[in-house]
C-alpha cells in the first residue's frame, strides 16, 4: 500500500443520468509509467481527473499519494501532483511570460501576480525550460507561442514542484508529425529515468505511447476493457473491442502502430 500513488476501488461517477466511470478499480505504483488509451467519451479524463484530485468519485474510494478523496485537503495535496492538459493552456494568460508560467506552479496558480519567489525556484525553471529544449523562450510571451512549445513550457511547468506523480492529459493533442515525435522522445527520456515520477498519460492514440512505459488501462464507455503490463494488455483483440473496430496492431522496436484491416 505504500506504494500506491493511485488507487481506485468501485469507482463511478456519475452526472445527472450519465455514467462517467463505471466500477472502475485501478492502481499505480511509484515505479510505474501507465497509458491510458480509449475512444472519446471512454472516460479517461474523467479517470485522470480523479487521480489528479480534482474530482471526487460518485461511489468508491479514491486514494491518491497515501490520501483519501472526501477526507484530506486537496489543496495540500495537488501541489504533490503534476498536471499536464489544454486545460491548463486555455487558462494560461497571453502575455505571461514563459518563465513565469513555468514558476508559479510552485503556489499552483496561473498567472503570476504578487508572489514572491526565490532565485533557486527562477533557476528550477529555467533549467526545466532547458531541458524540454525551450530555453530561449523563456522571456517570451506564452499567446506568442506554437502549439509544440506551448506543450514544452507546459511539461517544464508540470515538473516545477518535483511532484511525486506526473499526469499528462493528450499531450500530442494538435501538434504535427514533428512536434509529436520530438515530445514522444522527451517523454520517453523522462519515463526511462528512474528517479522520475511516477507517470500517467491518457491519449487515443497508440503512436503515442513513449518507449519506457510500462502498463496500460483501456476503457470503452466508462468501463475497463483490461489493464496490467503494456505488452499482456495492447492486443489487436483488446485494441479492437476497446474502440469497436476490427484492428491490425504493428509493433516497430519499442513503439506501436494500429489501423483498421483491410
Amino acid at each position: 500500500m505504500d506504494d500506491l500513488v493511485i488507487r481506485m476501488d468501485g469507482v463511478s461517477v456519475r452526472r445527472a443520468e450519465s455514467a462517467l466511470v463505471t466500477d472502475v478499480n485501478w492502481s499505480v505504483e511509484l515505479d510505474e509509467r501507465w497509458v491510458v488509451l480509449g475512444p472519446n467519451g471512454a472516460g479517461k479524463t474523467t479517470v485522470l481527473k480523479l487521480a489528479g484530485a480534482e474530482l471526487y468519485p460518485t461511489t468508491g474510494t479514491v486514494d491518491v499519494l497515501g490520501e483519501r478523496l472526501g477526507s484530506t485537503n486537496v489543496f495540500e495535496l495537488r501541489p504533490r501532483i503534476g498536471f499536464c492538459s489544454a486545460a491548463m493552456a486555455a487558462r494560461m494568460p497571453e502575455d505571461e511570460l514563459v518563465r513565469d508560467a513555468v514558476v508559479s506552479a510552485g503556489y499552483a496558480v496561473v498567472g503570476r501576480w504578487r508572489e514572491e519567489y526565490e532565485d533557486m525556484d527562477t533557476e528550477r525553471a529555467e533549467e526545466l525550460l532547458e531541458a524540454m529544449g525551450v530555453a530561449e523562450l523563456s522571456g517570451r510571451a506564452f499567446g506568442t507561442l506554437s502549439e509544440g512549445e506551448r506543450k514544452r513550457v507546459l511539461l517544464a511547468r508540470a515538473l516545477m514542484t518535483d511532484p511525486e506523480m506526473l499526469l499528462l492529459d493528450e499531450p500530442a493533442a494538435g501538434l504535427d508529425l514533428g512536434g509529436r515525435e520530438d515530445l514522444v522522445a522527451r517523454l520517453s527520456k523522462l519515463a526511462l529515468d528512474p528517479d522520475a515520477p511516477a507517470m500517467t498519460l491518457v491519449t487515443h492514440h497508440v503512436e503515442e505511447i513513449p518507449p519506457g512505459f510500462t502498463h496500460a488501462l483501456l476503457l470503452r464507455e466508462g468501463g475497463v476493457v483490461a489493464k496490467g503490463l503494456l505488452d499482456d494488455v495492447l492486443t489487436e483483440d483488446n485494441l479492437s473491442k476497446t474502440f469497436d473496430q476490427d484492428l491490425e496492431l504493428r509493433r516497430n522496436g519499442d513503439r506501436y502502430f494500429a489501423q483498421r484491416r483491410r
